[in-house]
């Protein structure tokens, strides 16, 4: 349920979104900008990793060896909150790679 419900949150907040699954990952983009978000699932949580996250206005907390940041999900709560609905739509207007 978790993997599904930051899936929707991505994709109902951002338009236009491109999509590829490389290595067992899911990764979202946009034309202009590259890709922007990864997740990968795992048993216990699931990383989303905003690509361009180190350039954000409060970056995600995890990460610092480039300009990637993540954050780890284990409960509904956390995919819908706050910081994680602000993350997705800054997402939207940051480079990510391409």
């Amino acid at each position: 349920p978790v993997v599904r419900r930051v899936d929707d949150l991505i994709c109902q907040s951002i338009p236009n979104l491109r999509y590829a699954i490389k290595w067992g990952k899911v990764y979202y983009g946009l034309e202009d900008l590259g890709w922007i978000v990864e997740m990968a699932a795992y048993d216990v949580s699931v990383n989303v990793v905003f690509l361009g996250g180190a350039d954000f206005d409060k970056p995600p907390p995890l990460g610092n060896t480039d300009r990637s940041r993540y954050v780890k999900i284990t409960t509904l709560e956390e995919a819908e909150g706050p910081d994680m609905r602000a993350w997705i739509q800054e997402a939207a207007t940051v480079p990510g790679w391409e």
